[in-house]
């Protein structure tokens, strides 16, 4: 009897530790106390509501809705960090801003983190931190179902006679032959025009990044056709304030959980909405994808 006891009581104790260490776990006050008096972090727990800086005009990453609301795939990621911030997804207010504001409005602390389809180079990580990527970007092929080369295979094979659009800037030569090394080159004034082109048969393909070409087959199977051709990765990663490591590794776990772990329904039903196809399913025993 003596021996029973013992053995409950072990696990009373046990049970006890589990309960409040969840309890520390769930409780942001906690959860604030213990970052660091300067982190942002705690200051945006205390705040109750995050503000992500962001675009409004580039689908799929960010782009109204019917309702005039912001929707695509950058807005799904700040719904995951307000999601892990305050159990609460719509906890965000969004400060619509153009490219070219997205190092300033960090560095000046007008935002808490830019969402906002922004490639990481090594001489931006000068000026900001970066978190882990959540999208590998590159340039792709799009082309129309009536486009009589519908594989990669049969524009490369077609060689010279195939003609290429693409958004005017030094180096369109260059990214159209690194696909098809025969192509003719249209270079045009935008990447709308680049892809009017393909719509109207002007170019038997289009050369625009492959988020665009997933959006579009999604969206528009009747205009545009994805022939299966994707190159020349680039990541996509929030960014940061430099300087604040409790932050940054917080942002990095919050994009961790719901990427590869066990919250995955934001980020997976975004990816379904915005690129029509699911990502990876990561397998319990093997280190994340």
């Amino acid at each position: 009897m003596a021996n029973s006891t013992g053995a409950d009581r072990r696990n009373l104790l046990k049970l006890s530790a589990i309960g409040l260490a969840a309890a520390a776990t769930l409780d942001v006050h906690r959860a604030a106390a213990q970052a660091t008096s300067t982190s942002l972090l705690r200051t945006v727990l205390d705040r109750g509501k995050l503000i992500v800086g962001t675009g409004s005009t580039n689908p799929p990453w960010h782009f109204e809705d019917d309702k005039g609301q912001l929707t695509g795939m950058d807005i799904a990621m700040a719904r995951i960090l307000s999601k892990g911030l305050f159990d609460d997804e719509t906890k965000v207010e969004y400060v619509r801003q153009e490219a070219n504001a997205r190092i300033p409005n960090i560095t000046s602390g007008k935002v808490d983190v830019v969402i906002q389809f922004m490639t990481v180079s090594p001489a931006r990580a000068q000026l900001v931190a970066f978190s882990r990527p959540y999208y590998v970007e590159g340039a792709a092929l799009l082309t129309s179902p009536n486009s009589k080369y519908k594989t990669y295979a049969e524009l490369k094979a077609a060689g010279s006679a195939v003609k290429a659009s693409v958004l005017q800037n030094v180096d369109a030569d260059i990214l159209v032959h690194n696909a098809l090394p025969e192509a003719q080159v249209m270079q045009l004034d935008s990447q709308a025009n680049a892809m009017q082109a393909v719509t109207s048969g002007r170019a038997d393909v289009g050369v625009v990044d492959a988020s665009t070409v997933k959006w579009l087959a999604k969206r528009n199977p009747g205009d545009y056709s994805d022939p299966g051709y994707a190159y020349e990765a680039q990541l996509y990663s929030a960014a940061v304030r430099q300087g604040d490591p409790d932050w940054l590794h917080w942002i990095n776990t919050c994009f961790d959980v719901a990427m590869h772990g066990h919250q995955p329904e934001i980020y997976t039903g975004a990816f379904e909405e915005f690129f029509g196809e699911k990502p990876p399913v990561q397998k319990p025993g093997f280190p994340p994808i």
